[in-house]
């Protein structure tokens, strides 16, 4: 997070500097601000993912469902960064050199695979769970053994239905 916060910092002093030294053509400046940006906040995200996953006390024992759902937030994440870039680098390729604009398209295809996996990963673990059934330890906090055994509860004359 720390490392996030010098570079969210870092990138609009990166253009107010350029723009005093070259009179104010500060659109090379500009682009590279935004890849800093764009880093910045990636970095924050996978720094949250970790704090809100991770480091919390009494995570030992995680279920598949948990898995699932973490690792799709830190792939969205870098998803999400690299479609970023993608589109920095294909303005940036595009004003300087058109011929170069085949390693945007690739950035961009790297993006779409890594999107379509997370996909597929999401399609086959979601099945996965469904024919293995919930771990056993998820239940929830306050169920008894009676639960295991079927048994519907007492209705008796003290009791409500």
């Amino acid at each position: 997070m720390s490392i996030a916060a010098v570079l969210l910092l870092y990138a609009p002093y990166s253009v107010l500097r350029d723009a005093m030294a070259s009179g104010g053509k500060i659109h090379h400046s500009l682009l590279g601000a935004v890849g800093y940006l764009i880093v910045a906040i990636a970095l924050f995200d996978v720094a949250k993912y970790f704090f809100e996953e991770e480091v919390p006390a009494g995570r030992e024992r995680r279920t598949a469902a948990d898995a699932r759902r973490g690792l799709t937030k830190f792939v969205s994440t870098i998803i999400i960064a690299l479609f970023l870039e993608a589109l920095v680098l294909v303005f940036e390729t595009a004003r300087e050199n058109v011929a170069e604009v085949k390693y945007a398209a690739l950035l961009v295809f790297s993006g779409c695979l890594t999107l379509v996996c997370l996909g597929l990963f999401q399609r086959l673990s979601a099945a996965t769970e469904k024919e293995v059934g919930p771990e056993p330890n998820d239940r929830p906090e306050g169920e008894d053994m009676a639960m295991d055994a079927k048994e519907p509860p007492s209705t008796g004359p003290g009791r409500l239905a």
